[in-house]
Formats: structure tokens, C-alpha cells, sequence
């Protein structure tokens, strides 16, 4: 009996065992990914900020610029890329909406971003897209990698359209959470105008008959918490100007906006609960579940050796009984 039970107690130990590096380097790849129908949006403020008046090209000062980005799933264009892609993608449909302190639009700029639902690596097909204006996107772009390393990654600007370095910085606490810091700069570089502007009859082609271009530069600053990748926090320095052509007369350039965009408060708080519990998630994967399992393997193996000594124990009643000779009769 206790043989039988040291050969059960050791096929769970092997059961266990072999499970742990399964469930951490052959499940969780497969099940951790974005849903391809995830739809979010969040609200960025810049107060204080400088902002262009269309209507007469001068600048102003303004008390507050709101920038609201929304990112949604296009299961549709994420099923059918799939079928020639062979493995899962998801299509998100961006779109930076931004309006000055009277509610009235600023720009408004579309973008389709296609990448791997596991990795976030892009993935390059039709309707790849920033305003209307087809790329081929590198780098990162939203969010980061399951498991996120301390190194400097390459992250997609997509007013620029270019990729650049995002270099971390180092690990923080943000607000109960430890977070890697990054931090990405892009020097003036000319960028073009938005397709949607301001004021009715103003185009980006009809800007562009002036000789007058628009340049932009930034400081990008992300807090991402490593397990899901997700940035918790996010700021920018932003500015953007015009410059030369007709367009301004005698000036050389003008401010066409200049703010330090930050998350507004109700959407940190929203995000950091959110990343907390989709932490837990991930974890479970990678961590307690496959240590918890390795732990329990070795312990039962230690019993069924505890289990197997014992019943070869010299002395034991049961295996006297067993070795007696049997009486025999004339």
C-alpha cells in the first residue's frame, strides 16, 4: 500500500514540476494579449498654455487646452489581417481630439496603429495610417511589452512620424505602484499640417501655398508599470510653431501652441486601479502560480521519498509478516 502511494505522490511531483515552466514559458505567451475589441479614452490638460489664434495668426495666452485621445478596436480589420498575418493582431482606431478653453476645435488627428496582440510589435499592412497619410510604423507606440526590461526602447511619434529611442530612466513609486521611468525627446523636427484645421476654408494645402511650415518638438514622459506594460502616467513638454512664408508677414516664426500636457486626476486614479488588478492577472502566470507549483512539486517528492523509506523500514511489522516462512504440515 505505501508503495502504491509513493508512486502516486511522485507522479504528482513530476505533474507539478513539469507544469511550472509550461504554464510560465509556453502559456502565458499564448493567453496573454490584448482583446482586439478593447476600447479606451483618456483626457490630457495643458494649463496655461500658449495656443494660435487662426483667425488672425497671432498667439495667446490661454488658461487651458484639453487634449482627449480615444483608442478602439476594430475587430473587423483586426480579423480579416489576421487571415494572411497567421497570428493575432489588433487594429486600433485612434483618434487626438484637441480643443482650446472655449470648447472649440483645435486639430483633430485620426490614426490607425495595427500590432501583435502579444508582443506589441507593429504589424505592417493596409490602413496603416496617421491623418490620412499611409506610414510604416517602427517601434512601440501606446503601450509597452508584457514583462517590460529596464532598457531604452523604440517608440513611434506620430506627429513627427518617426521612431526615436525612449530611454528608461529608472525605477519609481507612483502612488503605490512601482513603475519604470521613461523619457524620449524629439528635437524640432517639420511636421505637416493637420488635414482637419481650425477655420473653415483653411487647408493644409492652401498653408502649404504660403511657404509657411509648421515644426514641433517634445519631451515625452512615460511611468509604465513593468508586469503589464501599461503606462499609468503620462506628461509631455509640447510646443509647435509656425514659420516663414506669407502667411505671417514680417515675423520669422510664431507660436502655434506651447503647454506641458498632463493626465487630468480622475484619469490617473481610473488607470492606476485598473493596472492593479490586470497586475494581479499577469503575475499569476508568470510568478505564483509557477513557483507555487514548483514548490508543491518538490514537496511532494520529498514525501513520496518519506513515504517509499518508510516502507522499507528494516523491522517494520508489515514487512515481517510479508517475509515469514509458512508453516508447513507432514
Amino acid at each position: 500500500m505505501r508503495h502504491r502511494t509513493g508512486l502516486i505522490l511522485l507522479a504528482l511531483a513530476v505533474f507539478f514540476a513539469a507544469l511550472s515552466p509550461l504554464l510560465r514559458w509556453y502559456v502565458f505567451p499564448s493567453v496573454a494579449k490584448i482583446p482586439a475589441g478593447q476600447y479606451q479614452d483618456m483626457v490630457l490638460e495643458a494649463k496655461d498654455a500658449t495656443l494660435l489664434d487662426y483667425g488672425t495668426f497671432t498667439e495667446r495666452k490661454v488658461s487651458k487646452v484639453t487634449i482627449v485621445q480615444t483608442l478602439k478596436g476594430n475587430v473587423e480589420a483586426s480579423e480579416k489581417i489576421e487571415k494572411t498575418a497567421g497570428r493575432d493582431i489588433v487594429v486600433w482606431d485612434g483618434l487626438s481630439y484637441v480643443q482650446g478653453p472655449d470648447g472649440e476645435m483645435v486639430s483633430k488627428i485620426p490614426e490607425r496603429y495595427i500590432f501583435d496582440a502579444h508582443t506589441q510589435e507593429p504589424v505592417h499592412a493596409t490602413g496603416e495610417m496617421v491623418d490620412g497619410d499611409p506610414i510604416r510604423r517602427e517601434g512601440l507606440e501606446f503601450k509597452w511589452p508584457f514583462l517590460t526590461e529596464k532598457r531604452d526602447y523604440e517608440y513611434f511619434d506620430a506627429q513627427a512620424r518617426v521612431t526615436a529611442p525612449i530611454h528608461y530612466k529608472g525605477t519609481q513609486d507612483f502612488r503605490g505602484v512601482e513603475v519604470y521611468y521613461f523619457e524620449q525627446t524629439i528635437p524640432w523636427t517639420e511636421v505637416p499640417f493637420p488635414r482637419t484645421m481650425p477655420v473653415e476654408g483653411i487647408t493644409r494645402e492652401t498653408v502649404a501655398e504660403t511657404g509657411t511650415t509648421r515644426w514641433y518638438t517634445t519631451v515625452r514622459k512615460f511611468w509604465v508599470e513593468p508586469v503589464t506594460g501599461a503606462p499609468v502616467y503620462g506628461e509631455e513638454i509640447h510646443k509647435e510653431e509656425l514659420r516663414g512664408g506669407t502667411l505671417l508677414g514680417d515675423r520669422e516664426k510664431v507660436t502655434a501652441f506651447a503647454g506641458h500636457v498632463k493626465m487630468r486626476e480622475d484619469y490617473i486614479e481610473h488607470t492606476v486601479d485598473m493596472v492593479k488588478s490586470q497586475r494581479l492577472l499577469v503575475l499569476l502566470m508568470t510568478s505564483y502560480l509557477p513557483w507555487g507549483f514548483l514548490g508543491l512539486g518538490v514537496l511532494l517528492l520529498a514525501l513520496a521519498l518519506y513515504v517509499e523509506a518508510r516502507g522499507r523500514r528494516p523491522g517494520d511489522p508489515e514487512s515481517s509478516r510479508a517475509s515469514a516462512p509458512e508453516p508447513v504440515s507432514a
